[in-house]
């Protein structure tokens, strides 16, 4: 389960989203594609230009800066348990999100959950618009990183 900060629990956010994915791969081979987030361009489209202060992977309260939906923000890794759970903040103009990640050991490797919730009126104003794009994009997401994990981690 999502272990929600107060100010980002479902109930109270403007936006809601949940994928998850089973993936024929280590957690730790997941969990390596995750925390590489500048090579995120590379396999998910939806994000560009990443950049991580002070280093190539994310760690506890690594901040980062990226653009995703066409959106610049700054993010702030706020959980950080390896090869388990991954979560961030991110925020621009008319944006306030949490973004978790959730990688438990299966039998035929792990499955992963991913979820956001947002606030905000440009968050607002995107459900009302195109009210599957989150989703559609996170779900092409996971399967971008199952894609990746099957084949061991990134190269160093």
């Amino acid at each position: 389960m999502i272990e929600w900060p107060e100010k980002y629990r479902p109930e109270k956010t403007a936006v809601h989203v949940h994928n998850e994915l089973e993936m024929p791969a280590p957690p730790e081979a997941v969990w390596a594609w995750l925390v590489r987030a500048d090579l995120w361009p590379t396999w998910y489209s939806n994000s560009k230009d990443v950049k991580i202060e002070g280093g190539r992977e994310l760690q506890a309260g690594s901040v980062f800066h990226w653009k995703t939906f066409g959106v610049s923000l700054d993010s702030r890794v706020e959980e950080f348990v390896q090869n388990e759970r991954l979560a961030w903040s991110a925020r621009a103009m008319g944006i306030n999100a949490y973004h978790a990640w959730l990688i438990e050991r299966s039998p035929s490797g792990c499955h992963v959950i991913t979820e956001e919730n947002q606030n905000g009126w440009v968050a607002r104003l995107n459900a009302s618009l195109r009210p599957d794009q989150t989703s559609r994009y996170h779900q092409f997401w996971l399967e971008m990183l199952r894609e990746k994990a099957k084949g061991g981690p990134p190269p160093p």
